[in-house]
């Protein structure tokens, strides 16, 4: 059976990415999710009007003062992980198992790799990551079958993730495939897109970075 991915109650993760789209966070965040902002993720979230129920990291970047009232856990600068792996710990630790991302990429382009390890960090641990921007959402995608609705017209990417190659099926894109592989030395996978409102992906081998257009 497919895995619907659906809306539950979740975390979500504000990551220290430049980010100036305020009513983009404003949007995204729903009333009743649990926001952790990592570092200067906290200026983001001011900006955006959003209160956090969490702050994590050093706040060597952060240059807001912290507000009374809102927990902290603050790190050393001399760390192994970043504020947002650390963020997403602190939300599995909460017992959340839908985190979303963002502010997570856009930025330095070794915090950006770090951000999408984090949603692999998040799926060995039993947890869906996502991260999103104003206009994609990125996923890591193990073995199985995934659907999705009201998806025609969107582009999406596929990788190998962490794997030399991953064997898959598209149903409903453009370019259509059948238990091919794509290798990781090889980036084939850009800019199919979905040309049906039910579409699916299947992994049968490996685990795959998948990068969806988002409707705006």
């Amino acid at each position: 059976m497919a895995t619907e991915i659906n809306a539950k109650k979740r975390c979500v993760i504000i990551a220290g990415a430049p980010c100036g789209d305020a009513a983009f966070v404003r949007e995204t965040v729903r009333g009743g999710d649990f926001v952790i902002c990592a570092d200067r993720g906290f200026q983001t979230a001011l900006a955006a009007e959003v209160a956090p129920d969490l702050l994590v990291g050093d706040f060597d970047s952060c240059t807001a003062a912290l507000p009374d009232g809102v927990p902290v856990v603050r790190l050393k600068p001399e760390k192994d992980f970043s504020d947002a792996l650390h963020a997403a710990c602190e939300a599995l630790g909460r017992g959340f198992r839908e985190i979303v991302l963002i502010a997570a990429t856009g930025g330095r382009l070794d915090h950006t790799l770090a951000n999408l390890s984090v949603l692999e960090y998040l799926r060995e641990n039993g947890a869906e990551g996502i991260i999103l921007s104003r206009n994609e959402s990125i996923r890591v995608l193990p073995e199985g079958e995934y659907a999705f609705a009201s998806c025609r017209g969107l582009t999406f990417s596929v990788f190998p993730f962490g794997c030399e190659s991953v064997t898959l099926s598209y149903s409903g894109a453009k370019y259509p495939l059948s238990r091919g592989t794509l290798r990781h030395a090889l980036a084939v996978g850009l800019s199919n897109i979905f040309v049906e409102n039910e579409a699916s992906v299947t992994v049968h081998a490996g685990t795959a970075l998948m990068i969806t257009e988002r409707e705006v």
